[in-house]
């Protein structure tokens, strides 16, 4: 009896290891090649992104480089597989200028495109952007306040291909209102924030400039979960109150 014990136990054990072992392999799998988690701490992409948004990033939407498949050789270089990303995607990207900070953006400007922020508006190839006022966007504060509410601006804008987001506009005649004309080579993306006062992006070229395609991690999908700026999410016993119940499992648009 202890004999067959001691066998079914050393058995069980085993059997529990392996489903560990699998369990961790398929996670890997699907954060390598399919899906990997982000969190939002700044405020650059607001109102559709929030400080405290953890999302999924589809890896696969534009294919694989380098900067998506972690520990690739140097060798590999380029895309492949997947297909460009569009107008209007919201998009993970590395920095140019420092290949191991990852940002997240909208794609605004394609490869060949002319972009320039003019009193505000902005204009793709000499042609104004639709945009409609809507009700001003009240809370955390975008304008880079901390621990306080606001009242901004909000406006509707939809892009060429038909795309409709949300902007925040902080103030009137900010610094990225009226820029230079960027003329986005090939090969690369200009990208910007939905809070347009508040952020750095590719209308600051020592910052951020043109995007390469290859640094494009993938697109922002959903949120899985959300909590409110300056909350931490392992205090579990403040989620009643803490967590944005109302963004849980929202699309990214």
């Amino acid at each position: 009896m202890s004999v067959t014990s001691g066998t079914k136990t050393e058995s069980g054990l085993g059997e529990t290891v392996r489903v560990v072992v699998h369990a961790l392999l398929i996670a890997l799998v699907i954060r390598t090649f399919l899906f990997q988690p982000f969190n939002i701490p700044s405020g650059s992409m607001k109102a559709t992104l929030l400080v405290g948004d953890y999302l999924f990033v589809s890896k696969y939407s534009y294919g694989y480089s380098h900067f998506s498949i972690p520990l690739s050789p140097p060798l590999f270089s380029g895309r492949i597989f997947g297909s460009e990303p569009r107008r209007g995607d919201v998009v993970v990207f590395r920095l140019p200028k420092d290949t191991d900070v990852d940002y997240i953006k909208r794609v605004i400007g394609l490869p060949g495109d002319r972009i320039q922020m003019r009193d505000g508006l902005l204009y793709i190839n000499d042609t104004p952007v639709q945009r409609e006022r809507l009700s001003d966007y009240v809370g955390e504060d975008p304008c880079g306040a901390v621990d306080s509410t606001a009242r901004v601006k909000r406006w509707k804008e939809t892009l060429p291909n038909g795309v409709s987001y949300e902007t925040l506009d902080c103030f009137d005649h900010g610094f990225y209102d009226d820029t230079n004309v960027y003329t986005v080579p090939p090969g690369h993306f200009f990208m910007m924030g939905d809070n347009r006062d508040n952020s750095n992006d590719s209308r600051v070229p020592s910052a951020v400039g043109y995007v390469p395609l290859e640094n494009i991690v993938g697109r922002a999908q959903m949120i899985f979960f959300s909590i409110a700026e300056g909350e931490h999410a392992w205090m579990l016993w403040r989620w009643p109150v803490s967590v944005r119940w109302n963004r849980l499992f929202k699309i990214v648009r």
